[in-house]
């Protein structure tokens, strides 16, 4: 049989009665079909209509012609919103949804809420807290009273945070104001500056509001005149639900009292509950062995055997992470992380400091977690670690002996540099004489108290040679004050921040920020016993710093859960 002949022009180009009337050798495709090929093929042009006049109420856009479509490839690029399709119990209409869901973007972003966006009423003290609050609410809308502006305006003068956040406030309203088209009266768009996450307005108290409060409340104090505002927008925007978002405990009492709807600001919280804390250990199964144990791998390098483990609880790791194994009857490993690929991590043993051999300054470990927390202190790969535990913990011991080892014995750091918050627990004493380093003095007595336990280490020298070891190390220990760290840069230091559960979260940042090349920084806090006002456990830097570093390369941390330091501050722990 002959071959057909070559196509002559693109397909596209051809009318559809070519390709009807195109058969071999020229003839009608047609006439070598049967009578009832013939009879469908005559009354598809009818039900192709029927179905047309069938989809165009279901998708209610405009349909085009079946016959007259165009290829695939003519259509253009960008694809028009498509009105969703209305719900029906035709079945015709369902290949018409089915293809609508298939031609759907992948990476079409779900509506970031259900119902209607609310109205918060911002207090002063939130914009004094944090001055980038304003892009916090995603898409919500916040109305600012008149007398906020009032009160940021008495706050702006001054050099301390509170007067700087009104400042930073301030120019960012003033940003907002003065982009093309924006109208006070119908609200700034908080997204115009750059700000992509905020996606409602910003509304302000151009006109007076009319609200009645309790003869029991001072008309003229600022906090009854924002829940002045509150109750009047509930009644002027019913029912969209306004909310007061306030730091202020006694306020947002006397607004649930007027029952008006508030909340705290707990965007600065870095999380809602303290026991949530990454505790730098985790203790495996006791079917890990068996779980585990096939596909393990394990070969020696230098002192240290490595692990390499692939099984269920390798998704739970995190690198620097401490896992250790104890179970009666079976050998104990204790470990740290240091590589994760996938569902594959690489274990790698740890250095024993409970044995005497170890000892770092004569210092040896007691107990579990602080052979972990000596583990990151004497690694030059750790650049920043981070201690916290009850008192007498051993946190600052175990950070000045592996200090002075590194300083004075392998030289890795040229000195120690020991800063803390000066936070009172009482009454403050005044003014101090001397020099920068003699008015931290006061507030070094927890340095003194170590560096006494560590010049009678060395029992072997005389008292002459225990005063000169006192002077050397004396030497080798700078004590800062944080007023004067902007700026600054670390040479191969070794930084001890002491006390660091009473620093701000920007605080934080400052301190981490002046490392330079070679220097590791020491964190160290309590945080059940936090002294700064207006901090919580959930909002200290210590905090902040330690769920920011965790599972970074070169940081570690380590929660003590046993006290040393005697049986009376243990258990004074435990009971008070």
């Amino acid at each position: 049989m002959p071959l057909p002949p070559a196509p002559t022009k693109p397909a596209d180009k051809l009318s559809p009665s070519a390709f009807s009337n195109s058969g071999p050798q020229g003839k009608p495709a047609s006439a070598k079909r049967p009578a009832a090929a013939r009879e469908i093929e005559a009354k598809a042009p009818a039900r192709i209509a029927r179905l047309e006049q069938q989809a165009a109420p279901l998708t209610g856009a405009q349909v085009i012609p079946i016959t007259a479509a165009k290829p695939v490839g003519t259509y253009p690029q960008a694809r028009a919103p498509q009105p969703e399709l209305r719900q029906s119990s035709a079945e015709s209409a369902k290949p018409l949804r089915d293809a609508k869901t298939r031609a759907a973007p992948r990476n079409e972003k779900k509506a970031r809420h259900s119902g209607p966006a609310k109205l918060f009423v911002l207090d002063t003290n939130v914009l004094l807290h944090d001055p980038m609050c304003l892009f916090r609410f995603e898409e919500h809308d916040i109305f600012l009273p008149m007398i906020v502006l009032e009160e940021l305006d008495g706050h702006k003068k001054g050099m301390t945070e509170v007067a700087r956040n009104a400042r930073q406030t301030s120019r960012t309203l003033d940003a907002l104001a003065g982009t093309p088209g924006a109208e006070i009266t119908s609200g700034f768009k908080l997204n115009s500056t750059g700000q992509r996450e905020a996606k409602g307005k910003l509304m302000f108290q151009t006109l007076a509001l009319d609200y009645s409060l309790p003869g029991s409340l001072p008309q003229g104090k600022a906090d009854n005149q924002i829940l002045g505002v509150v109750a009047a927008l509930r009644t002027q925007y019913a029912p969209r639900e306004v909310v007061l978002v306030s730091k202020d405990i006694n306020m947002r009492v006397k607004a649930r009292a007027l029952g008006l709807a508030t909340d705290d600001y707990q965007n600065d919280k870095t999380l809602e509950d303290g026991d949530l804390l990454y505790s730098g250990a985790m203790a495996l199964p006791p079917d890990f062995w068996a779980t585990h144990g096939q596909k393990i791998e394990s070969w020696q390098q230098g002192q240290h055997t490595f692990y390499k483990i692939d099984g269920p609880t390798v998704p739970q790791m995190l690198i620097n992470q401490f896992v250790y194994f104890e179970s009666p009857g079976e050998p104990s490993l204790y470990a740290r992380v240091t590589e994760i690929r996938g569902n594959t991590a690489v274990l790698k043993t740890l250095r024993d400091f409970n044995h005497l051999k170890n000892a770092v300054w004569g210092v040896t470990t007691r107990n579990r977690e602080q052979n972990f927390a000596m583990n990151l202190l004497t690694d030059p790969d750790v650049d920043f670690v981070t201690l916290t535990g009850t008192a007498g913990t051993g946190k600052t011991l175990m950070a000045l002996a592996a200090g002075l080892t590194q300083v004075l014995d392998d030289r890795r750091y040229t000195e120690i540099i020991v800063t803390r918050a000066t936070v009172s627990v009482g009454e403050d004493i005044g003014f101090l004489p001397g020099t920068e380093e003699e008015k931290m003095g006061p507030w070094m007595g927890a340095l003194d108290d170590n560096l006494e336990v560590l010049g009678k280490t060395d029992t072997s020298a005389g008292e002459w040679g225990r005063a000169a070891t006192s002077e050397l190390i004396r030497s080798r220990i700078k004590i800062k004050s944080m007023n004067f760290m902007r700026g600054r840069t670390f040479l191969n230091k070794y930084v001890i921040i002491d006390e660091a559960q009473n620093l701000t979260p920007k605080q934080m940042k400052t301190l981490i920020t002046r490392a330079g090349p070679g220097t590791k920084i020491v964190c160290m806090g309590n945080l059940a016993q936090i002294d700064t006002p207006y901090l919580t456990e959930g909002s200290s830097g210590l905090t902040f710093a330690v769920d920011r570093f965790k599972g970074w390369p070169h940081g570690g941390h380590i929660t003590l859960a046993r006290g040393e330091r005697s049986r009376l501050a243990d258990f004074a722990s435990d009971v008070l």
